[in-house]
């Protein structure tokens, strides 16, 4: 039976500030649909302390961005957003159009449609995470997107040079130096500058993922995603130092992240427990990932390897690292997990900077039922039918019109009856069954 080393702060402690997250969230985006940009304007203000006419970078600015880089800034930002690509590219590969006969003269398809106007949001507050911009715009670019927007927050009072770099190499066909609750408004939207689009993506704080949810059927969505999560799974085959720095490796991503350790050593447990405490007077953004690791980080103890897989299960991490002696055990086992990062030689860093795999993933348990952002999440899967026999017709025509009637659709049923009459059975009356006898019931 497990048991627990380390706890954390319990669910209803974390809910309690999801609710006045909500009442702002909604405030601010019936502001923004009320005032357009005048409301951008003063939101960007009082937010980011950013005040400009016109968010829009111009190609000047944009040029100017990517000046200030270095030679081998570029270069390591060519070599993501390659990575990226070639595996976008290669999961769009998997997206094939269907077309099939199901029954003689009853052709059945669909096809793979890219969503028009995209907005991709791309955090940097507190971090300049060029990184996002890799994952979605380039993505949606693969995907055959043919307009993104690109938002990003301003950065000590300026756009991130890093961060439009990264977008404007990335593809995005406007760029815009706007954050938090005022970038996702005006994306989903519109605004009397900014034309709306069909889908949000991208990461963001509590406040950008509330907006994402209270916009979501107005505009779709990649998922609803939580503060960044990172499970450790591990055995005595790694040792303690490398468990810990996975563990606030993510840990400082933001002071509400959840960092899981799960393992069925004992004595690995009370090390790593140890070894963070360590690395926590080493880690340059240690204060962060001490308030983090206090009060979201945990410790579980199992029995076995099927207890552990059992929990990872039940925790449906959005990363999840196994350094164990059976790591392809857990990859054909495990169900429920964002990302799995396998054996020591990974971590969830190249996966969120560099590997190519997509860093946009399902947090708060929702990798129970999704997915991350991927190629297939810029594309709907339209379906489409085509009748090319009159016997076809007549034939489909008369189980349509039946079970019509039979749920009490005689619109329906004539809708099915019109086209028996044309190309087949001649007699069959106004939204009536066609013939149906004793004998068919029985």
């Amino acid at each position: 039976m497990s048991h627990y080393l380390k706890t954390s702060k319990s669910l209803s402690e974390r809910q309690q500030n999801n609710k006045q997250v909500s009442i702002t969230v909604e405030n601010i985006l019936a502001d923004i649909e009320l005032r357009g940009d005048r409301a951008i304007r003063e939101l960007s203000i009082k937010f980011d302390h950013y005040d400009r006419n016109d968010y829009r970078l111009s190609q000047n600015e944009i040029n100017a961005c990517i000046k200030q880089l270095t030679r081998q800034d570029i270069k390591d930002i060519e070599f993501a957003q390659e990575q990226v690509f070639n595996f976008a590219s290669q999961q769009k590969k998997c997206l094939l159009d269907l077309e099939v006969e199901t029954r003689p003269g009853i052709i059945l398809g669909h096809k793979n449609i890219p969503i028009n106007a995209v907005g991709c949001y791309v955090p940097g507050g507190k971090y300049p995470l060029l990184a996002s911009a890799h994952m979605s715009i380039i993505t949606a670019k693969v995907a055959g997107c043919s307009r993104i927007v690109s938002c990003a927050p301003p950065f000590h009072g300026q756009p991130a040079p890093a961060i439009v770099a990264a977008q404007a190499m990335a593809g995005a066909d406007e760029i815009y130096a706007l954050g938090g609750i005022q970038a996702i408004g005006a994306m989903a939207l519109g605004t009397g500058s900014i034309s709306p689009v069909d889908m949000l993506v991208g990461p963001g704080n509590a406040f950008v993922a509330e907006a994402k949810r209270q916009l979501f059927g107005r505009v779709g969505i990649d998922l609803f995603a939580g503060p960044t999560e990172t499970l450790v799974i591990a055995d005595d085959s790694v040792d303690a130092e490398i468990c810990a720095t996975d563990l606030l490796g993510q840990a400082e991503h933001g002071v509400t992240t959840p960092a899981i350790f799960l393992t069925n050593s004992l004595a690995l447990a009370k090390a790593t427990l140890l070894e963070v405490e360590r690395l926590l007077t080493q880690l340059p953004t240690a204060e962060i990932a001490r308030q983090a690791w206090h009060d979201y980080g945990e410790v579980i103890v199992c029995d076995s390897y099927e207890e552990m897989l059992q929990e990872a299960d039940r925790i449906a991490s959005e990363h999840v690292q196994v350094m164990t002696s059976r790591d392809d055990w857990f990859l054909n086992n495990m169900t429920n997990y964002g990302a799995l990062f396998l054996g020591p030689r990974t971590n969830v860093a190249y996966g969120d900077k560099v590997i190519g795999t997509n860093h946009t993933l399902p947090t708060q348990k929702a990798a129970r039922y999704t997915g991350g952002l991927w190629v297939g999440k810029f594309m709907k899967t339209c379906t489409w039918q085509k009748v090319l026999s009159d016997e076809a017709s007549s034939e489909i025509g008369g189980y349509c019109s039946r079970l019509s009637l039979l749920e009490g659709f005689s619109g329906h049923a004539e809708q099915a009856n019109i086209r028996v009459r044309r190309y087949g059975q001649r007699d069959v009356p106004y939204a009536s069954p066609v013939a149906v006898t004793d004998s068919d019931r029985a």
